[in-house]
């Protein structure tokens, strides 16, 4: 049986991270998804960040040990950020893949519609 795999999406808002990330073939989370209330609607509280990044973790956690692929997609701006899902992946042995989104690779897409999966 082969070890679940963790790819981190890194970029800056609006580069193309989640946009990308649902792209994949794996369980898709990232912090803003603790901000979507049962409507559907995004609402963000700035106080409430830091748990939001911690349920992403949590989440992250909790799929991989269930054997899934996950795939983050948070801006991981500073490679502390990162440092809890390295650990992670190294400690209990999943593949790690880390992928980074640049603003113009979006824009290039959106500007010619190229779909980023066939």
């Amino acid at each position: 049986m082969t070890k679940p795999r963790l790819t981190l999406v890194r970029g800056l808002p609006g580069s193309g991270k989640s946009t990308l990330a649902k792209t994949m073939n794996a369980k898709h989370i990232e912090a803003d998804m603790y901000f979507v209330d049962r409507k559907g609607e995004y609402r963000f509280q700035p106080r409430k960040l830091k748990q939001a990044h911690n349920w992403c973790f949590n989440q992250t956690k909790k799929w991989l040990n269930k054997g899934a692929d996950v795939v983050v997609s948070n801006t991981f701006v500073e490679k502390w950020e990162m440092e809890p899902y390295l650990l992670l992946a190294k400690a209990s042995g999943f593949e790690i893949d880390i992928m980074v989104c640049r603003e113009d690779f979006a824009r290039y897409m959106m500007c010619h519609q190229i779909p980023l999966k066939k």
